[in-house]
C-alpha cells in the first residue's frame, strides 16, 4: 500500500480526513498480537498462528455450537476439503470465517435495534 499518493493525486501529504475512526474507543492492541496454539484437526496436531481478536471470535463460535475450538476447526478443515478441495492458507480461510461470523451478526441487527428504539 502506498503512502502519500491517492487515486486523485490530492493527498499528496499521506493525510487524509478520516470520517469513522477504525481505532474504536478503548482499542485493545493486545488483540492484534499473534498467538501460536496448538490443535487437533481431524485426529493431526498442528499448530495455527492467529491474531488474539480470531481466537475470540472462534471461541464464541465454539460456544455457540457447544463445542471445542479444535472441533470447530476441524469441522471447517473438512468441509472446506470437501466442497472446495482444500484450501492453500488454512489460517487465511479461518480469519475469513471469524469475519463472515462478526458480518453476519451485524446484518442480522435490524435498523431499529441499531438505533436503540428495538
Amino acid at each position: 500500500m502506498s503512502r502519500g499518493v491517492g487515486n486523485s493525486g490530492m493527498e499528496m501529504s499521506g493525510v487524509h480526513n478520516i470520517k469513522v475512526d477504525p481505532f474504536v474507543k478503548g482499542f485493545d492492541m493486545a488483540l492484534a498480537r499473534p498467538l501460536s496454539r496448538s490443535v487437533r484437526l481431524n485426529g493431526f496436531s498442528t499448530c495455527l498462528r492467529l491474531e488474539e481478536v480470531y481466537w475470540n471470535i472462534l471461541a464464541e463460535i465454539a460456544k455457540v455450537n457447544t463445542c471445542s475450538i479444535s472441533a470447530l476447526l476441524s469441522y471447517v478443515d473438512r468441509e472446506v476439503h470437501l466442497r472446495h478441495g482444500g484450501v492453500k492458507n488454512f489460517s487465511g480461510l479461518v480469519r475469513v470465517v471469524c469475519v463472515a461470523h462478526v458480518l453476519k451478526g451485524r446484518a442480522s441487527v435490524s435498523p431499529v435495534t441499531q438505533a436503540g428504539l428495538g
